[in-house]
């Protein structure tokens, strides 16, 4: 399991999880959800107690990956498969984004 914090204009929103088996979690946090003022991160993942559950990475975050050469550049130079499309979002996504949404890995305690 990996997860990463999703942040909205610098505030964390919610997690982004890629379970073991492949597919992807999204929630919201409770005091982002208790904020009447916080928007959704996206028009496809409104705000909502809902647990969002997908077999592939939501849109909304694939949308947000390189593609083409920049995406091969980036893959070789960081080591990771093209396939891979968790790990290049947070090698990617962690500071400077088109959008107001970043995505900071969440470190495994071992």
């Amino acid at each position: 399991m990996r997860q990463a914090e999703i942040y909205y204009k610098g505030e964390k929103a919610g997690l982004l999880t890629q379970n073991d088996n492949g597919g992807f979690i999204y929630q919201y946090l409770d005091l982002w959800m208790s904020d009447n003022g916080k928007p959704p991160i996206s028009l496809t993942l409104l705000k909502t107690k809902q647990v969002y559950k997908s077999d592939y990475l939501f849109p909304f975050f694939y949308n947000m990956l390189p593609e083409g050469t920049n995406k091969q550049v980036v893959c070789k130079h960081m080591r990771i498969d093209n396939d891979d499309y968790f790990s290049l979002l947070l090698i990617t996504a962690r500071y400077d984004t088109i959008g107001a949404v970043t995505v900071k890995k969440i470190q495994a305690n071992i």
